[in-house]
């Protein structure tokens, strides 16, 4: 502790999106492990958000670099279990080896219908299961405009993490 206030380590999370099928993954995995360098461990957590179906790959190509590179889903569900077609348990990505998820992100809100009250329940999920949540919020273009991004924003975040 600094000052009073508890000092955190910047991350750096690079969210790959729908892209890189298993084998463009594992190559740009081991790509970025090679480049990875060890100084890093103290100031930066470096953490990789590729497609579900890439996690495991991935996770696999760190452990065997023995990298200190995190990996976290781009997306996951609240319940435990249960008829939820497509969905990603926490306890799923954990078991893989995920240290965080991605919740909240402005496609999950704009395409999916993703709600203030689905992130805080995804969130709540998450620190159950000590999961980091990677927590996005953000206002479109005609919130901009309008000038009310600050009050927007500080809607978003109370409600997630209600």
């Amino acid at each position: 502790m600094k000052g009073g206030t508890m000092e955190r380590k910047p991350m750096m999370a690079g969210n790959w999106k729908m892209n890189n099928t298993i084998s463009e993954a594992v190559v740009l995995a081991q790509e970025i492990s090679n480049q990875y360098e060890k100084k890093w461990e103290k100031t930066v957590d470096v953490v990789i958000c590729p497609p579900y179906v890439d996690l495991k790959p991935i996770k696999a190509v760190f452990d065997f670099d023995r990298s200190k590179i995190k990996i976290a889903s781009q997306n996951v569900y609240w319940e435990e279990k249960g008829a939820f077609t497509g969905e990603i348990s926490v306890g799923m990505i954990k078991e893989i080896g995920c240290t965080y998820s991605i919740v909240g992100h402005s496609e999950r809100r704009e395409l999916f219908g993703e709600t203030d009250v689905t992130v805080n329940k995804k969130i709540k999920a998450l620190i159950a299961s000590e999961v980091g949540a990677i927590v996005c919020v953000g206002e479109s273009i005609a919130i901009r405009d309008e000038g009310t991004t600050l009050d927007f924003i500080k809607k978003q975040v109370v409600a997630a993490f209600a």
